[in-house]
């Protein structure tokens, strides 16, 4: 069986797609399953246990007729026998139904009429979970797996060499991740907590607990919010992973992680670290799962700087 499964949004959005993957994966081993994401969210597979290939198509840009007569064409000479469609567009599902693959799952709403099986979609609902229900139809009923990821080799070796140049190899350390990925600049400025709100945090870690080092995960985009921060915490370590392989390897050895709403979050909780998630305006129990792991700190007012120093410690010190 060949499956093609398009999957809009951000690098996070794919994480959490990945159980979805997984179990269809688990259901039908002998499956080749490809996926279509957004060309900034391909890094999600470097960690993928479940994808065969990926094709990348911007859904989001202004695409011409024949930008999706391509897509169409591409989709229809690789003969799937499934396509699964994550978001609700009617554009969607009429380039599925043009493709003529025979089976063509989705949920209820804009679009579905060009599709062959439907699924209610959930919106207060863990996100995860509600992606999953698109499997009904091809007969997995089965609970919602754990988010999982597959690290390569290179990778982790990359991470253990990382922890002994900084010197975290031996004593673990807090990870933060407070920068800016792709998702987050799409999205606006309420998922950004400033480095004002973070040095009163640092210190209080650096009183309590000396001997735990503090790494903070520089992206692309971060260099002034870390720089900034250093300037405030200068005892801090800088962390540059350049892929996601690398980048969940160092997730995985923390003894804690503190994030903003960010892709980095969900490979937190794909590599089961403890987790602490800052969230805005966006409702946690959509993004994380339930677990004494994962605990969530909702702003009061929708914006992520609205959030205490105070209360950030209270959750990680057991107030």
């Amino acid at each position: 069986m060949r499956v093609v499964a398009l999957v809009p949004g951000g690098i996070g959005d794919q994480i959490l797609f990945f159980p979805t993957l997984d179990d269809l994966k688990r259901s039908y081993p002998n499956a080749q399953i490809d996926v279509v994401t957004e060309p900034q969210s391909k890094a999600a597979y470097r960690v993928s246990k479940s994808v065969h290939e990926v094709l990348t198509f911007d859904y989001k840009d202004r695409n011409s007729l024949a930008d999706w007569g391509n897509l169409v064409g591409t989709l229809r000479d690789r003969e799937y026998d499934v396509a699964i469609a994550f978001g609700q567009s009617w554009l969607v599902g009429l380039m599925l139904w043009l493709t003529g693959i025979p089976m063509r799952i989705g949920f209820q709403g804009k679009g579905a009429v060009f599709l062959t099986h439907t699924v209610p979609f959930n919106p207060s609902q863990y996100a995860a979970a509600a992606y999953h229900d698109l499997l009904k139809p091809l007969g997995v009923t089965t609970s919602l797996p754990e988010l999982a990821v597959n690290v390569p080799k290179p990778d982790i070796e990359w991470s253990q060499n990382e922890q002994k140049r900084l010197g975290v190899n031996e004593t673990g350390y807090v990870l933060i991740y407070g920068g800016i990925d792709s998702a987050s600049r799409t999205k606006g400025a309420d998922k950004i907590y400033p480095v004002e709100n973070w040095q009163p945090i640092i210190q209080e870690f650096q009183v309590k607990q000396p001997d735990m080092p503090i790494v903070v995960i520089q992206g692309a985009d971060d260099e002034l919010f870390v720089r900034s921060l250093r300037e405030s915490c200068p005892e801090i370590k800088v962390t540059s992973p350049d892929n996601t392989g690398k980048l969940t390897a160092m997730i995985a050895g923390a003894n804690l992680m503190l994030s903003t709403e960010s892709a980095p979050l969900q490979l937190s909780v794909a590599a089961q670290t403890y987790t602490i998630g800052l969230f805005g305006s966006s409702d946690p129990a959509k993004l994380l799962p339930k677990s004494e792991k994962f605990l969530a700190i909702k702003s009061p007012t929708g914006k992520v700087a609205d959030i205490s120093p105070t209360t950030v410690s209270e959750k990680i010190w057991g107030g």
